[in-house]
């Protein structure tokens, strides 16, 4: 029931339909979601782990109080976005799903966060997908989890890490995602083909230029702005968006004894890795593993999202939560069929 549980969570039974099926939802207007929500139904342990190439991954491990003992449980592995960390939007999903019988598990990517890696802030897709398969390794080593029960969530980017891991990682039993960005395609091309090719050549070229300073002085002095510090009447929609979530009370977050000025914010000379990073390639190879994708319908990436429906093979659903908003880190899980059917507990648990 695993293998299909993420997306036969409605009335709605997944490969019976000669076309792709699209769901819609709406969640309150008024409903944000609390990004530090501490649930009292669930226990919080700090844990950490290596990845394969012995770099050391923070993780926060999420069990129901409600557990019982000798009992396997199925388990979630919840991406954050990129440039954020375990406790932003990826730290509430873990929470609200454990409230719901999963045993789930955040964790700063690579070079992110609390986890290994120098330099800070550095851009390494390959390693970010490896951290994907090291969470399995740890939750299919702990003595209360069932291994053939095994999902991930992937928020933004971590959607086509997630996606990208379980191309390479049978354990990976389902997959879901929420606001994808196709962090290859997105630095490629730009959202919505809005990077023309002498852009993308002067990227690389700045790129490259930087990478002689860092050689020369042995610091890291330029990053790319994820989140700005500053917005005003003329920013953007979605830099307001951003900053209404990273920069304020809302979710914003910073680890001790780092710079808050630098969250969200990449290196700059390592993000043309991201230019050899394709995701949604043999995505197809997937299946019969299901894939759930949820996006907001006027977000400004859905288009990330319709091309990884598109490429994968069944069981897969794409499901639309209405609303005015860009994204959807905090609200999706409101109204997705994850966390409204009564059944979806019983049937993951079966």
């Amino acid at each position: 029931m695993f293998l299909r549980s993420l997306i036969l969570v409605s009335a709605f039974t997944l490969g019976m339909q000669a076309q792709p099926f699209v769901s819609t939802s709406r969640a309150p207007s008024h409903i944000q979601g609390d990004n530090f929500y501490v649930s009292p139904k669930v226990h919080i342990q700090e844990v950490h782990f290596k990845n394969q190439y012995g770099l050391e991954v923070a993780a926060k491990l999420f069990t129901p109080k409600a557990m019982q003992q000798g009992k396997k449980y199925p388990a979630l592995i919840v991406g954050h976005p990129m440039g954020a960390l375990k406790e932003q939007a990826s730290q509430l999903y873990a929470t609200k799903l454990a409230e719901r019988g999963f045993v789930t598990l955040s964790f700063d990517l690579s070079f992110w966060g609390q986890s290994a890696g120098t330099p800070r802030h550095a851009v390494l897709p390959d390693m970010y997908v490896e951290d994907f398969s090291a969470a399995v390794d740890y939750l299919g080593t702990r003595k209360f989890i069932d291994r053939e029960k095994i999902g991930v969530v992937g928020l933004c980017a971590s959607g086509g890490f997630a996606l990208a891991a379980a191309k390479i990682d049978p354990r990976i039993k389902a997959i879901t995602t929420v606001s994808m960005y196709d962090m290859g395609d997105a630095t490629r091309h730009g959202v919505q083909n809005s990077t023309s090719k002498a852009q993308l050549k002067a990227f690389l070229k700045e790129a490259a230029n930087e990478r002689y300073k860092e050689f020369s002085t042995h610091k890291i002095t330029r990053y790319v702005v994820g989140t700005p510090t500053k917005i005003d009447k003329n920013s953007s929609p979605i830099a307001k968006e951003f900053y209404d979530f990273y920069r304020t009370k809302r979710g914003a977050y910073t680890p001790q004894g780092q710079d808050p000025k630098l969250d969200t914010m990449p290196m700059f000379s390592s993000d043309v890795k991201f230019i050899n990073f394709y995701p949604f390639e043999d995505l197809d190879s997937i299946s019969p593993r299901p894939i759930l994708i949820h996006h907001r319908r006027k977000a400004h990436s859905r288009e990330f999202s319709q091309k990884a429906y598109a490429k994968a093979a069944q069981p897969k659903e794409l499901y639309y939560v209405k609303g005015t908003g860009l994204w959807i880190y905090t609200t999706a899980l409101i109204s997705s069929p994850l966390t409204k059917s009564r059944n979806f507990s019983k049937k993951i648990s079966m």
